[in-house]
């Protein structure tokens, strides 16, 4: 495991890098080391930014070999879009790196964490403002696409017909669906930020009590029943909190117990 000082001193060589790098235009550091790193475990966020979309394959390819001559375990390139790319780049003492590489006109805020680390032209952090203003005007900052109430009863009646079955991997899936979805919602009712949200145990400690009680205690049909039960409970409960979603009475019938014909 690596210590703050090689974070630090990780951090450094990689700006001083891409600073002299003619198509870097600006860097921006994202997540909890813009506000000291949440813990020793805490990686490195970056957003690239170029000037052109025609700089981006070059900066990425550039940034790539940099991190090749520190010997890393593994860089893992990813595509996001024809010129969006991400770097996760994992070093020998485990420090990882997330390194987006992306036009300056395709930079955005989805979340208050972010710092300007560099910035060649001023026109990297003019972007950043008005990408954070957009931002913090927004109503519901931390929206999903998906509709987390809808898909929670559609999970909660696909476990029923899997445990029917005895098709225990299955009702299992169903049941982890149905936690990520109760997650969401809590982490909304909580203001928190839910792009990429792993910091599950800073949620209200109650409700995470409850949530963890869901787990079923064996791999049986009347344990994930039981299961089902509490997790449906709470769902609804979380839902009640919410100032965005509501649970209609269609969808509370549907989430009923059926009653044996």
């Amino acid at each position: 495991m690596y210590t703050p000082t090689e974070r630090d001193t990780y951090f450094q060589r990689t700006i001083d890098m891409l600073n002299v790098l003619p198509m870097v235009e600006g860097v921006v550091q994202l997540g909890s080391g813009v506000t000291g790193y949440k813990d020793e475990f805490s990686d490195i966020d970056l957003m690239i930014a170029t000037s052109t979309e025609d700089e981006v394959i070059g900066v990425k390819d550039n940034i790539q070999q940099f991190y090749k001559d520190l010997n890393p375990v593994i860089i893992k390139e990813k595509q996001f879009s024809k010129n969006i790319y991400l770097l996760i780049v994992i070093l020998e003492n485990s420090l990882e790196f997330n390194v987006s590489i992306l036009q300056r006109n395709s930079l955005s805020v989805r979340s208050p964490l972010w710092r300007i680390v560099l910035d060649k032209t001023g026109l990297v952090s003019e972007k950043m403002g008005k990408e954070d203003r957009s931002f913090s005007n927004k109503p519901l900052k931390y929206a999903t696409f998906e509709d987390p109430v809808f898909e929670f009863v559609y999970c909660f009646i696909r476990l029923d017909k899997e445990l029917k079955r005895h098709n225990f991997v299955y009702a299992l899936k169903m049941l982890e669906s149905m936690r990520d979805y109760t997650l969401i919602v809590q982490t909304l009712n909580e203001d928190k930020k839910l792009h990429q949200f792993k910091a599950y145990d800073s949620l209200n400690n109650d409700f995470l009590k409850k949530y963890l009680s869901t787990y079923p205690k064996d791999i049986t049909c009347d344990s994930m029943v039981e299961s089902a039960s509490l997790l449906k409970e709470l769902f609804i409960h979380t839902v009640m909190q919410s100032s965005i979603y509501t649970l209609d009475d269609s969808l509370l019938e549907l989430l009923k117990p059926k009653k044996n014909v």
